[in-house]
């Protein structure tokens, strides 16, 4: 019986210099590697990929101005598709992440994306931030009116809207209440600056809001207002909120600010005063904040305006004196006879009663 050389069988005589036996029978493709006698030669390699250019990812919300659906069929489609379907998964991942850092209880905190002209997505009200479900977000226009969602809309989303009117590259606005940068609402204390260079650029100056009732018209007054040129505000005996080009960005900057809040708090406690760098120095990173897309009002400040950190009033301090320190001032002793006469009374009627 003949002998069939098959491809391989080919590939494989061709190497060796070797011609197909007398009598055998080649498959085609063995054929088409014998034909006119050339020999096959060695596979070519392919030409390497093109290597592709780094990148930096952008979650930012994009639509085509005004493309807003009109109809309430319009609206709903809307609401349920892929696209805003993924940012109601995300705004859940924030929630649980507020909740797990211990920045909100029981049901604080808010999150609100814009996703068009007159549309932002917003968590609904009395609902743990860490235990929210995508179905139960909500669509509503700036002005707080809800166009979609079974649960009702959180009532302090107008606090977030004064932000957004004001500020167009607010597209995503987190609330919550992280202790030590809550800490400093109730202190009524402003954190200053020219302390870390990381606070400067991702955070630039820290903005704090007088108080207002929450969810007030004048809330959302004073709050827009101050949001125009800080991406991080203190609200006053309240917590803090923060604004970004994106949901994940507004998040890292409620992280920045209760992290920059706890760490001047334990300095200032250290008893060796809070050291800040140059203003030419923030010159500096303020044009770096700026090459990264964030604006920041300091630009144009005099350096001898920036870094003016005169109304901080750090806590009570206790340390140690440094050797050759100068001898703390003594007490009035007469001061300290009458503090002893008191106290002698006090003990005496305590005693008698």
């Amino acid at each position: 019986m003949p002998k069939v050389i098959t491809a391989k069988e080919a590939e494989e005589l061709f190497r060796k210099g070797e011609r197909p036996p007398a009598g055998s029978i080649l498959t085609p493709s063995a054929r088409d590697i014998f034909t006119d006698g050339v020999k096959l030669g060695p596979k070519k390699a392919a030409a390497p990929a093109k290597k592709a250019e780094p990148i930096v990812p952008d979650y930012e919300f994009k639509w085509a101005p005004g493309s807003d659906p009109k109809t309430p069929e319009e609206i709903e489609k809307f609401f349920h598709s892929p696209a805003i379907e993924a940012l109601k998964h995300k705004i859940c991942e924030i929630g649980r992440r507020i909740w797990a850092k211990d920045y909100v209880d029981g049901n604080g905190g808010n999150i609100t994306v814009r996703v068009g002209d007159n549309l932002v997505l917003c968590t609904p009200t009395l609902i743990s931030k860490g235990f929210m479900a995508p179905e139960e977000m909500c669509l509503i226009d700036l002005d707080g009116k809800q166009l979609a969602g079974e649960r009702k809309r959180t009532s302090e989303a107008m606090t977030h809207l004064g932000i957004m009117k004001r500020q167009p590259a607010a597209k995503s606005c987190v609330h919550a209440h992280p202790p030590h940068a809550t800490a400093f609402a109730v202190a009524g204390v402003c954190p200053p600056t020219c302390m870390i260079p990381e606070a400067e650029v991702f955070l630039g100056q820290i903005g704090y809001a007088k108080y207002q009732t929450p969810g007030s018209p004048e809330n959302a007054a004073e709050v827009g207002q101050i949001g125009v040129n800080h991406q991080a505000i203190i609200m006053e005996n309240h917590g803090v909120i923060v604004w970004g080009k994106d949901v994940e960005d507004a998040y890292w900057k409620m992280e920045n600010t209760d992290s920059y809040c706890k760490t001047v708090w334990i300095a200032s406690q250290l008893g060796n005063g809070l050291h800040t760098f140059p203003a030419d120095k923030l010159k500096s990173l303020i044009a770096i904040r700026q090459s990264l897309g964030m604006s920041d009002p300091r630009a144009g400040l005099r350096e001898c305006e920036l870094c003016d950190n005169s109304d901080f009033r750090p806590g009570v301090t206790c340390a140690v004196p440094a050797e050759g320190a100068a001898p703390a001032e003594k007490a009035d002793p007469q001061l300290e006879a009458l503090v002893r006469q008191i106290a002698a009374q006090i003990l005496k009627k305590l005693g008698g009663s």
